[in-house]
């Protein structure tokens, strides 16, 4: 009987996620679960984006389940808020336990205990 082959883990960097990891994405899920509820301009302004750009981004998000995003007035001027979704809050503690595994990794110059190098 042969043994089966050794199972190698992953390099942390294969962990994260293209549409968190992204700059202007992480930024946009960091401030979103810090606060309750998000304005649109201070997301432009906090983040330094055109309110072009960061559409898009929010698109993204949107579309990924990872925001949810709310239209209304607040007296006669129209905004545009945005919350955080329990998936995107999942997906934000994912990406930072992974980002945690990777700065381990370049700080001690080498891999987690449990993965293995030739």
């Amino acid at each position: 009987m042969t043994e089966p082959p050794e199972q190698v883990e992953q390099h942390p960097a294969t962990g994260l996620d293209d549409v968190v990891h992204q700059r202007v994405r992480l930024g946009i899920l960091t401030v979103a679960h810090q606060a309750r509820r998000v304005e649109f301009g201070f997301l432009r302004t906090a983040l330094g984006l055109t309110a072009g750009n960061l559409s898009q981004h929010l698109t993204v998000l949107e579309k990924a389940g990872l925001i949810a995003v709310e239209k209304g007035y607040e007296g006669r001027r129209a905004r545009t808020w945005l919350t955080l979704t329990a998936a995107g809050d999942r997906a934000l503690q994912d990406e930072v336990t992974q980002l945690k595994r990777l700065i381990q990794q370049i700080e001690t110059g080498r891999p987690e205990p449990s993965a293995h190098c030739s």
